[in-house]
C-alpha cells in the first residue's frame, strides 16, 4: 500500500507541476479516458471525456501566465483497507491565484478532490473536483480585469502607447469632448494624449466598483470612472463620470472596440454637470 500511495502522491505532485508550466501533454497524463471533472467554472454539470477536460485548460493557462501560481499546500491520499484495492481519493489544497489576489487574501486556497482507480497495474484520475470557499471570477473576468488595470497604470505613468495595446483598430468612441464620435485607434490615441498633456502633474483614473458582463468571446463593462489630476494652474481636481466599454476576444486578446463615457446633463442650464460624486 505505501508503494501505491507514495505513486498516487508523486503523480499529483507532476500534474501540478504540469499545471503550472502550462504543459498540456503532462496535465493530461494519468486520466482516464472517461474522467468527470466539477471545476470552478461552468458548465454546471461538469465536463466529461478527456476531450472536453482538455478544452478547460487554454484559458488557464493565459490566465496563469500574467503571474499566477498553482502550487500544492497539502495533500493527503487515502486508500482502501484491502491491498487489492483498484479504488483511492485524495484531498489537497492548492495556492491559486495572483501575488495581488493572496497577498489580499493569503489565506484562500484551491480545495481539490480527486477520484482514482487501477488500470492495468496504473493509477489514473477518474473524478477531479475544483472549488474555492468562495465564488470567484472566472479567467474571462479577470482578463478583463487585468487589461483594466493595464490602463489605470499606464495612466498614472503616462504612457500613452501602453494605453493602446488593447484598443482596437476600428473602435468607435463616444468620449465627453465633441465630434459625435471617435472612430478608429488613431482618433482614441489622440484623445488620449490631449488629456495626459493637459494636466500638469499627477494623474489617475480607476473604475472602483466595476461591473464586467461577459457571454462567449463578447465583454461588457460599466461603471463610474474616478479622474483625478494635477491641472495647469497647480491645483489638484477630482471628477466621476459615467463609463460603459465593448470587449470582442480577438486572437486570444480582448480589444475593447466601443466606448461610451458621460456626464450627466442639468436641463435648467444645459451644461454637463461635472461635480457630482456618488
Amino acid at each position: 500500500m505505501a508503494i501505491d500511495e507514495n505513486q498516487i502522491r508523486t503523480m499529483i505532485e507532476w500534474w501540478a507541476a504540469a499545471v503550472h508550466a502550462g504543459d498540456m501533454t503532462g496535465v493530461l497524463a494519468d486520466h482516464a479516458a472517461d474522467i468527470v471533472m466539477f471545476d470552478v467554472p461552468p458548465p454546471e454539470n461538469g465536463v466529461r471525456g478527456l476531450d472536453a477536460y482538455r478544452s478547460t485548460w487554454p484559458d488557464f493557462f493565459r490566465w496563469q501566465a500574467q503571474g499566477a501560481v498553482f502550487e500544492i499546500d497539502s495533500l493527503e491520499v487515502t486508500l482502501g483497507s484491502d491491498t487489492s484495492s483498484d479504488v483511492a481519493y485524495a484531498h489537497a489544497l492548492l495556492r491559486c491565484g495572483t501575488p495581488e489576489e493572496l497577498a489580499e487574501n493569503p489565506d484562500r486556497r484551491l480545495r481539490l478532490t480527486l477520484g482514482l482507480r487501477k488500470e492495468n497495474g496504473r493509477w489514473v484520475v477518474a473524478h477531479e473536483h475544483h472549488s474555492f470557499t468562495h465564488p470567484i471570477e472566472t479567467t474571462a473576468e479577470a482578463e478583463v480585469r487585468t487589461v483594466h488595470q493595464s490602463w489605470f497604470d499606464a495612466t498614472a505613468r503616462k504612457d500613452l502607447d501602453r494605453l493602446m495595446a488593447h484598443i482596437a483598430a476600428d473602435i468607435v468612441s463616444y468620449e465627453h469632448d465633441a465630434p459625435l464620435q471617435y472612430v478608429g485607434v488613431d482618433a482614441v490615441r489622440e484623445v488620449c494624449r490631449r488629456g495626459l498633456d493637459w494636466t500638469g502633474g499627477a494623474v489617475g483614473w480607476d473604475v472602483p466598483e466595476m461591473t464586467v458582463l461577459i457571454r462567449d468571446d463578447l465583454a461588457v463593462v460599466w461603471g463610474l470612472n474616478r479622474m483625478h489630476a494635477v491641472v495647469p494652474d497647480g491645483t489638484s481636481d477630482e471628477s466621476w463620470s459615467r463609463g460603459t466599454r465593448v470587449f470582442r476576444k480577438r486572437d486570444d486578446r480582448w480589444e475593447m472596440v466601443h466606448q461610451h463615457v458621460s456626464f450627466p446633463y442639468a436641463p435648467e442650464t444645459d451644461a454637463a454637470v461635472t461635480a457630482l460624486r456618488p
